[in-house]
């Protein structure tokens, strides 16, 4: 389990709350250290990834953790983001219904031995929220970013509902009865 994949990881779970105790307190410049954070945090899964491919180093522990550490790290941000009224909670709920719903995809498709690989909608659906959570955080210090804030968020919106679909229908068969795969 210990090993730089794994705790890179690791460390993205605990650079959660660190994000939404630094954005949500009164701190000065806390805008400037919770995109710091955040996109250090964001470098983390990157680079998670990156070297435990290269060096051989993929763990079940790792595949399991590396999900549940983006889910922490990208609905601490949103709820945050909400909770400082930037962010609308309609939006950041469809936004994390939908990991809800694509890791119970997932997990009833692995109880059946089919894994489902992410895909090029799904990285896309990561990397708006990246670019909107950013451009959120960076709005509230300067204001005149705003609108740019929230036609990333948009985006944002909108690729992960398109992924989510995406993700359904590519895998409608795993979620139909037992006998009536496709």
């Amino acid at each position: 389990m210990w090993n730089v994949p794994n705790e890179l990881t690791i460390l993205r779970i605990f650079m959660a709350p660190v994000l939404v105790v630094v954005l949500l307190t009164e701190l000065p410049d806390k805008e400037i250290l919770g995109l710091v954070i955040f996109l250090l945090a964001t470098l983390t899964d990157l680079l998670d990834g990156i070297i435990a491919r290269r060096t051989n180093r993929i763990t079940v522990t790792g595949a399991m953790l590396d999900p549940i550490a983006d889910k922490l790290l990208m609905s601490g941000a949103f709820i945050s983001l909400t909770g400082l009224g930037v962010a609308p909670a309609w939006m950041v709920f469809m936004i994390i219904a939908r990991e809800f719903a694509v890791t119970g995809l997932r997990m009833v498709a692995l109880e059946r031995g089919i894994p489902i690989a992410a895909n090029a909608w799904g990285k896309a659906k990561t990397t708006s929220q990246v670019i909107a959570v950013s451009l959120l955080i960076f709005s509230l210090k300067f204001p005149v970013f705003d609108l740019l804030a929230h036609i990333a968020l948009w985006t944002a919106l909108a690729l992960t509902m398109i992924s989510m679909v995406i993700y359904f229908w590519q895998n409608r068969g795993v979620i139909s009865e037992p006998g009536n795969r496709e």
